[in-house]
């Protein structure tokens, strides 16, 4: 168990290394290696609460792009993450199984990772989320193409794979259900990382910009922005806080929805506090802001999840206490 300062030591030690990264290779840095030398693949065996937050927080507030979300997956299922091995994500606003198996033959679509441009093997969960099988695939038989999309940087990739079957084994549901838990939990803090660096933009910008021989952060209208766009930041970590402190299902599905919800809060504020600056490709607010939207669809959208909750409680007909207030 790692206590508050050490966790605070690792999170700075983090952030300052990426960081460092960034300022020698710009985004074309390469964070994997960064993360290794860190042993983020140990700690996240030993410490996957830690992990998960430290790291993906410290990846959404420096818009850094990594594949630790193949990690993260893979582990979830029981399995030993490496380097060459790349993990097919549902398609976009989806968390369901990937991939069908039809006869002798495999079919299926989703994204990867910038890791699928380089791994040796895919492994592709298979099945219903009741009754998933998992599975692996040489890189080779998968048609893999860059995601150009609103974020070309995020290293995202389609892939479509169209093989013959290969051996696969059985997954307990649980285990699926806890890998879609975690990268979930996992994409929600890399949008609170950067959900609270574009307020931070757009505070400093309102500190500095003056208007009437005074700081726009004079007026009560720029003030009502930040304001808001803090109070969805704080709520967003509240219920990450709430999703590591009972882990489930629920909890991560409500985190990774409120996460989506929160981008977009955030990001109208500060888009409006900035003005005209925050739409030009120089100022960073834009990639921020580019990175939240195409995150904000991994293992579901915000609409996506809440629908899904909705269909589920109307089903069963009951409302689970998913945060003690």
């Amino acid at each position: 168990m790692i206590d508050a300062d050490e966790r605070a030591s690792m999170a700075a030690t983090v952030r300052g290394a990426i960081a460092h990264a960034l300022a020698a290779g710009g985004q074309d840095a390469d964070i994997d290696v960064v993360l290794a030398k860190l042993g983020w693949p140990e700690i996240l065996a030993d410490e996957p609460d830690d992990a998960i937050d430290i790291v993906f927080s410290a990846l959404g507030a420096a818009n850094a792009t990594a594949t630790a979300l193949d990690d993260v997956v893979v582990s979830a299922i029981g399995q030993q993450p490496r380097a060459d091995l790349a993990v097919l994500l549902p398609p976009f606003t989806a968390w369901g199984p990937p991939g069908r198996i039809d006869a002798d033959d495999l079919r299926a679509q989703g994204l990867a990772t910038g890791r699928a441009a380089t791994a040796r093997e895919l492994l592709v969960v298979c099945g219903t989320e009741s009754e998933p099988r998992c599975g692996r695939v040489p890189i080779a038989d998968a048609e893999v193409q860059a995601v150009r999309g609103v974020d070309p940087d995020a290293g995202l990739r389609a892939v479509r794979v169209q093989a013959r079957a290969p051996d696969t084994s059985v997954l307990e549901a649980a285990a699926w259900q806890s890998a879609v838990a975690l990268a979930r939990r996992a994409v929600a803090h890399q949008i609170a990382g950067a959900s609270r660096e574009m307020l931070e933009l757009a505070r400093s910008h309102a500190l500095e910009r003056v208007q009437f021989g005074r700081p726009i952060a004079r007026f009560q209208a720029v003030r009502h922005r930040l304001a808001d766009a803090l109070v969805a930041v704080e709520a967003l970590e509240a219920t990450l806080t709430a999703a590591r402190e009972d882990p489930n299902p629920d909890t991560a599905a409500l985190a990774k929805a409120v996460a989506g919800r929160t981008a977009h809060t955030v990001a109208r504020h500060c888009q409006q506090v900035l003005a005209g600056i925050g739409f030009t490709s120089e100022h960073p607010f834009q990639r921020f802001l580019k990175r939240t939207l195409a995150l904000e669809g991994l293992f579901g959208s915000a609409d996506e999840i809440v629908l899904d909750v909705g269909r589920r409680l109307l089903a069963e007909r009951r409302a689970p206490t998913l945060v003690e207030l």
